[in-house]
């Protein structure tokens, strides 16, 4: 059986209003924490003088709060600091879903997208378990295996939190939905699943 579902807080606005098969639609943040724990990196969309701009980037997820990090010099990070609009976008893909027709090949995949503003974390303690959070998302463990930041590093270091109360989540699984008068065709229909494969660590020289 096929099953796509929507994982939506349509409640905090339009924009994650899902109007297409709405009876797809549900709540659950549980949802929406689990792809985002998972997903090594996160892709930001923002306007920057006039013109739509998507970044990938390094995120971590701690409680209802999404963090970015990276330099002051940013354009991203300045203008999100600014109080500009954000869309953050995750996506897994978990397999390759092929059909006997053209039209009707598909992915599976979870996928979450979170609207918001971003705010600036100040205060020393807190930016750095952020960080923490985020080294520890790379990696779990490795903030207890590696230096923490300087305070010369920290001053040059700006994190964002962007809370995660706007966002939707969507959710694609099973086999390709065929068309009956394709079903006697000849050609092989099926899921390829996909998965990431972890490799043995590489010591640096």
């Amino acid at each position: 059986m096929t099953t796509e579902c929507t994982t939506t807080n349509s409640a905090a606005g339009d924009r994650t209003t899902i109007r297409r098969h709405p009876e797809r639609t549900a709540t659950s943040r549980e949802a929406l924490a689990a792809i985002l724990d998972e997903a090594t990196i996160c892709h930001v969309g923002f306007v920057h003088d006039g013109s739509p701009v998507v970044i990938p980037t390094i995120h971590a997820r701690d409680g209802e709060v999404l963090y970015l990090h990276g330099s002051p010099a940013s354009r991203m990070l300045r203008g999100l600091a600014g109080g500009i609009d954000v869309c953050v976008t995750v996506t897994l893909v978990d397999g390759l879903v092929l059909a006997k027709s053209w039209m009707h090949h598909s992915l599976n995949y979870r996928s979450a997208v979170v609207f918001g503003h971003a705010t600036v974390v100040d205060d020393p303690k807190a930016k750095v378990e952020a960080l923490r959070i985020v080294v520890d998302h790379v990696q779990a463990g490795r903030s207890t295996q590696s230096r923490p930041p300087s305070p010369k590093e920290l001053a040059a270091t700006l994190v964002l939190a962007v809370p995660l109360t706007e966002f939707s989540v969507k959710v694609r699984t099973g086999p390709p939905i065929e068309d009956p008068d394709d079903l006697p065709l000849e050609w092989w229909a099926g899921v390829i699943p996909l998965t990431t494969h972890v490799g043995a660590a590489i010591a640096s020289a």
